[in-house]
């Protein structure tokens, strides 16, 4: 003959084994949705954290890309200035963030180096400030700045300061 296999519990009392208790998880400091309510945070708030988290990293030069002449333009339009989320694009979900970033880049910086700082820098900008899990940050280098590529003045002529096609000359002496 064969015994069972009884279990004594806590209590005393006979039994089959019971499933342990499962903790209630503990909603993370700062919970966007909680018993009390829920918080939505906009996708152009997430996209300024991020861009003022990418920005403060050295060897960034500027954010956006392709459109870097036109954001130049942009710049210069009375009360229009530069958005801090230019060159960010963020997807916002209840609880999580994916972000895409454009940047141009310092000449003779790493770019896998500053790629990685960056990176990490919005990680935790985003997720400490807006509570949200940042799922990934793709970065695209889209070009880098040369020291000699300061753009000339503009004389508002439309011509980028060149006089005839040339550049305009200093005169040597006054």
């Amino acid at each position: 003959m064969t015994e069972a296999k009884v279990k004594q519990t806590s209590a005393g009392r006979q039994g089959e084994d019971e499933p342990a208790a499962v903790p209630k998880q503990q909603e993370p400091r700062g919970a966007l949705v909680s018993a009390q309510g829920r918080t939505t945070i906009a996708d152009e708030v997430v996209a300024k954290v991020a861009g003022m988290a990418a920005r403060e990293m050295s060897g960034v030069f500027r954010m956006g890309g392709g459109a870097r002449a036109l954001g130049m333009v942009r710049e210069r339009i009375p009360g229009v200035g530069k958005g801090v989320a230019q060159g960010v694009a963020v997807e916002v979900g209840e609880r999580q963030a994916a972000v895409d970033i454009d940047l141009v880049v310092e000449y003779g910086v790493s770019i896998p180096d500053l790629a990685a700082g960056v990176r990490r820098s919005v990680i935790a900008s985003v997720e400490k400030m807006c509570g949200l899990e940042v799922t990934e940050v793709n970065i695209t280098v889209d070009d880098i700045h040369l020291p000699d590529d300061e753009a000339p003045e503009d004389d508002g002529r439309g011509n980028g300061g060149k006089e005839n096609g040339a550049m305009a000359k200093e005169p040597r002496v006054q």
